[in-house]
């Protein structure tokens, strides 16, 4: 399975963006979907993750109340919601998915840019 993270692009402070995370292949299903960003310099850091089942989610503290993750009915797309942007969010942002609770998170597909300008 691959995922793909779309929706980035470049936005003024305060702005807005959604971005996407689509699963290709048949029978796609995971215990949980997350969503890291890396910004310029720094490491790869955890932004938010929301659960197949039940649909609960987790948020970095940085992005509390501003992104909100979201999924689809089947669980096949997932989405992040991101408002008021300020330039600290400026990173690539990926998505992924763990199989279960002990395992690591996985089908890393290729990020989407976020760029906010002040």
């Amino acid at each position: 399975v691959q995922l793909q993270a779309s929706g980035g692009g470049s936005v003024q402070a305060g702005g807005s963006l959604r971005l996407s995370c689509a699963a290709s292949g048949r029978n796609f299903s995971y215990y949980k979907m997350g969503w890291f960003r890396r910004a310029p310099g720094k490491e790869r850091a955890f932004v938010a993750a929301i659960f197949y089942r039940g649909g609960d989610t987790e948020y970095a503290d940085a992005v509390k109340g501003r992104f909100t993750v979201s999924r689809d009915y089947f669980g096949k797309t997932g989405y992040l919601q991101m408002n008021s942007l300020n330039p600290e969010d400026t990173a690539v942002y990926y998505c992924a998915v763990k199989k279960s609770l002990s395992t690591p998170y996985m089908n890393w597909g290729q990020g989407t840019l976020v760029t906010v300008s002040s």
